[in-house]
């Protein structure tokens, strides 16, 4: 079984990323060795490498391994870079964050997501990711600056503290527009003014929170 998922990671990346662009080796590396399949519910482990989000529970959903990988080649991190999430989801964009910087400050909402992926991640040996159940829109201010901030919920504008708590020179991609669809948008930070890249349209499922939406609309 271990043999067929290796085959299936070096598939996903043989077919669905590199025809797309994603060119950094770094991350193809990691995206390459991360057992994605651990972070998928059982019954979808056969599906944990098709090129598509997958529902993790909680009406929650583990994203397309491509758009994985092209909001994390858009923060350009560096091995001293400390990164925040907003979303942690399954785990599995916080274990291809964490292998690419010194630390991930990972936020989630919702309790049961985030105790599962710390579970996750734990066994599998990370130990520098730190959680916090928490709205996400906030951000995570006792740690900041950041010099990445990722967002895997699609928001109807960029959430104030997130712009606050990014650090000169720093990336923060998020999601940008309805409750149906988003544009993917890059920020850079450079001598205190903002700097926007449109990186084409994508769907997330919503950002809840004080700068969000709002639970009901969910």
């Amino acid at each position: 079984m271990d043999d067929q998922y290796a085959l299936a990671r070096e598939n996903m990346i043989r077919t669905q990323l590199i025809p797309r662009g994603i060119r950094d080796p770094e991350l193809l590396q990691v995206m390459r060795a991360i057992p994605r399949e651990r972070f998928v519910p059982a019954l979808l482990k056969k599906m944990a490498y098709t090129d598509g989000a997958l529902a993790i529970g909680e009406g929650q959903t583990i994203s397309q391994p491509y758009i994985v990988a092209l909001m994390t080649e858009a923060l350009a991190l560096k091995d001293t870079d400390k990164a925040l999430e907003i979303g942690t989801g399954s785990g599995y964009q916080a274990a291809v964050l964490a292998k690419l910087c010194e630390s991930v400050y990972t936020v989630d909402r919702i309790k049961k997501l985030l105790e599962r992926a710390e579970q996750i991640l734990t066994k599998l040996g990370y130990t520098n990711i730190h959680f916090k159940v928490s709205n996400g829109t906030l951000g995570w201010r006792e740690h900041a600056p950041y010099d990445a901030i990722i967002v895997t919920a699609g928001a109807p504008y960029i959430p104030d503290p997130l712009i606050e708590q990014l650090a000169e020179g720093g990336r923060l991609v998020i999601p940008v527009g309805n409750r149906i669809g988003q544009e993917l948008i890059k920020i850079t930070k450079k001598d205190g003014n903002l700097f926007e890249d449109d990186l084409g349209a994508v769907r997330f499922v919503n950002l809840i929170g004080e700068y969000g939406w709002n639970e009901t609309s969910s």
